[in-house]
């Protein structure tokens, strides 16, 4: 963990509702994303796909394609290099890398590249490639017995007590088995790349969410120095976790760039998008729960199976929720993953949470039913005061605030308990309520903070900002703690040539960057100190950190406003035209801090109307209730919860990415056939946020990305099972479901 000093700023920025400082950029368009470079002479690619889900390529006939207008190469596994995987990464092992035999593992599988003049000739000369394949049966199902199955590869499976002592002493106990599909992160924006070579040197722009792992991964595969590779993505057009791996497209574009010479620039299209930038797992969860008839939890058991690639080794334990979630003496969770013939799966927002909370949260609700008590009294009486799993207590934890102050706002003491009880008219009325965490998630950052002689300042880091509004609160933190304006301090992103930052993935970024920038900048003010240390004309000779306030462009000593001088006095005092500082964030660790590093915690309360002859459900209203920690930003924080909501919906109503069993093929890899919510499908929105900074961290942050979407789907889940008396127990939840 990093600790620092305290500097005293006297502008407080940090919380109010800063309009985005990038928003000026992006509704002119002058915020260039990946897909708006473009270089002299570049060349730009198209990518043949398997049409088959599992067997071989017989043969592949590239001569009309060569021989098409404009095209410079076409390249397949018949004449592109060998290349290694990609290393391991924080987020585990790289994907497999492309065009390295003639195997086939999954329909949508990139079998060439073709690289032409124009786009459009790529496109077309593409579509020439012949290609024979030898198909093989497909493994499709989770539950086909020739199935390879791993068990907790990972090592993540926890259990603690005697999990059937305690089944055996419970009062009341309910199991079921609870579905979830796969879903597809679908960012707006087309995931693009554009790779350009200079001798040795590469310079790639990139839809990622990573710039440092793609120039660490590039280089592992291609055997150049990391210093030789440039990773640009300073605007990112969303992700949802699409961004965090280095998917093989990347790794083509880079290989096609280098053959052919020239710049070569690649764009997704959205059925590619489907098959090539991962997707979020399909789940089978079987959930058991027991508890004394005074609701006392007693015993938890949550079986996960998600699935998995072939030969990827990306992990989500959709079960791990149950054990650190409730108070209870008895958990045992257990997850495995089945190898199928299917498309790399990756994180998508909230991955493993968003799955696993939907079984344990509806669970939990259906126990509160059989017990007769109140579904909110039952999870404030099973609140976790202290880590289940660690037994310390939490560095911040105001989930009953969430449960007290979101029921508040809701209403909920307006509902009836009994299903089905209350009506507007035709419409079943339903209110309903999960519990929401996301676990804390924090790894080594760095960011650089320099003062100019004009007194303003500029950070960096090499962080991506997808919408999340990094430019906006690294601005306002910078800005406090350098005690300047937010018009004086320019804070910059997505260059790999910056000082090294983690993945914008998992709710850490803001914590890991934000604590680098408090480093950096006290280290800067510490920096100025240093200069006037022995400066008899400075009224800050001698001055420490803990002596003295920012303020207004300036240092003085605190107290004393008229005791100090300008970061520009100071400057040109000593024939500098800037000074700048490092500053590094490591993650907080428990066992130094004797307490549990705390994630994000939340409640959603949902109100659903369902007409029961046409079998119509409308999510008509949601309450988040939110402990982020400190907030740097309240209005960049609400939307973050807000669109994570939004995403919950999908989740519970719509998003189901539909395989053909019989060929392997997604049948609805567009937005004609993917349903995603629309403006008609949000309803009113209330957020509001409580608790406290995050004791474990200098900047009190706990991040608030992932958090928005868990819980959303059970919510809505138990909001049906309140008006209709029916419980859903798979994803999407659908009209025949209703009927």
């Amino acid at each position: 963990m990093t600790t620092s000093p305290t500097i005293s700023p006297t502008i407080a920025v940090i919380g109010a509702g800063l309009d985005r400082v990038d928003a000026p950029l992006k509704v002119t368009g002058k915020a260039h994303y990946p897909n708006d470079f473009g270089y002299a002479g570049m060349a730009h690619a198209a990518l043949v796909r398997s049409i088959i889900a599992a067997g071989r390529i017989r043969a592949i006939d590239t001569s009309q394609a060569q021989a098409a207008p404009g095209v410079l190469t076409v390249i397949t596994h018949l004449n592109a290099p060998r290349l290694d995987r990609g290393p391991m990464t924080l987020l585990g092992p790289s994907p497999p890398a492309p065009l390295q035999d003639d195997r086939i593992l999954h329909y949508g599988q990139h079998v060439a590249i073709v690289v032409a003049t124009t786009a459009e000739q790529a496109r077309h000369a593409a579509s020439l490639v012949r290609v024979e394949y030898e198909s093989t049966e497909a493994l499709l199902d989770v539950d086909d017995p020739r199935a390879e199955v791993l068990t907790d590869p990972w090592s993540l499976d926890s259990e603690r007590g005697d999990v059937a002592a305690g089944f055996a002493a419970a009062d009341v106990v309910v199991e079921g088995t609870y579905t979830t599909p796969d879903n597809t992160n679908n960012p707006l924006g087309l995931m693009a790349t554009i790779a350009a070579w200079n001798g040795d040197s590469l310079t790639v722009h990139d839809s990622t969410q990573w710039p440092h792992n793609v120039r660490a991964s590039l280089a592992a595969i291609f055997k150049i120095p990391e210093s030789g590779i440039r990773v640009l993505a300073p605007y990112v057009g969303g992700g949802f976790g699409a961004g965090l791996r280095m998917w093989p497209h990347v790794i083509l574009t880079v290989l096609a760039a280098r053959e052919v010479g020239r710049t070569v620039k690649l764009v997704l299209t959205r059925p590619e998008m489907f098959t090539s930038v991962g997707h979020r797992p399909n789940s089978v969860q079987h959930i058991k729960i027991g508890a004394s008839r005074a609701g006392d939890l007693i015993a938890i058991e949550h079986h996960g199976t998600s699935t998995v690639a072939m030969e990827d080794d990306d992990y989500e334990p959709v079960s791990l929720c149950s054990a650190v979630s409730y108070a209870c003496p008895n958990v045992r969770t257990r997850d495995r993953q089945v190898r199928l013939n299917i498309p790399c799966p990756g994180s998508m927002r909230a991955p493993a949470e968003g799955q696993g909370n939907f079984a344990l949260e509806s669970a939990i609700d259906e126990l509160a039913h059989a017990l007769g008590m109140d579904p909110l009294e039952f999870r404030l009486r099973n609140y976790a005061g202290e880590h289940p799993l660690f037994g310390l207590p939490w560095s911040s934890n105001a989930l009953q605030e969430c449960y007290r102050r979101g029921a508040e706002r809701f209403g909920w003491s307006q509902r009836t308990p009994e299903p089905g009880s209350m009506r507007d008219g035709r419409w079943l009325v339903g209110y309903g309520l999960a519990g929401a965490s996301y676990p804390s998630y924090q790894v080594p950052c760095q960011a650089r903070a320099s003062v100019h002689r004009d007194g303003s300042a500029f950070v960096r880091s090499a962080a991506t900002d997808i919408g999340t509004g990094t430019y906006t609160v690294m601005t306002q933190l910078a800005a406090e703690l350098l005690g300047l304006d937010t018009s004086r301090v320019r804070f910059d992103l997505g260059d790999s040539d910056m000082p090294y930052s983690p993945q914008a993935g998992g709710s850490g970024l803001t914590g890991a960057l934000g604590n680098a920038v408090h480093a950096a900048c006290w280290r800067l003010v510490r920096e100025f100190l240093d200069l006037v240390r022995d400066d008899m004309d400075s009224p800050l000779r001698e001055a420490k950190l803990d002596d003295v306030t920012v303020s207004e462009g300036r240092i003085h000593r605190t107290g004393a406003p008229e005791l100090g001088e300008s970061y520009t006095d100071i400057l040109a005092r000593h024939g500098l035209e800037e000074l700048s500082a490092d500053g590094r964030s490591t993650p907080p660790r428990s066992e130094e801090l004797g307490m549990a590093i705390a994630g994000a915690f939340g409640a959603k309360f949902v109100e659903v109307r369902i007409d029961p002859d046409l079998g119509l459900l409308r999510v008509t209203r949601v309450v988040s209730a939110i402990d982020g920690g400190r907030i740097l930003n309240e209005k960049t924080a609400t939307s973050q919860i807000i669109g994570g909501t939004v995403g919950g919906i999908g989740q519970a109503l719509f998003e189901d990415t539909a395989t053909d069993q019989g060929t392997g093929r997604i049948a609805n890899a567009t937005f004609g056939d993917y349903l995603v919510p629309v403006n008609a499908d949000v309803p009113d929105m209330d957020v509001i946020f409580v608790g406290e900074p995050d004791r474990a961290t200098p900047v009190g942050t706990k991040g608030v990305g992932e958090v928005g979407l868990v819980g959303v789907a059970a919510a809505i889940g138990n909001a049906v099972y309140h008006a209709t008396g029916r419980r859903m127990r798979s994803l999407p939840i659908t009209i025949d479901q209703l009927l």
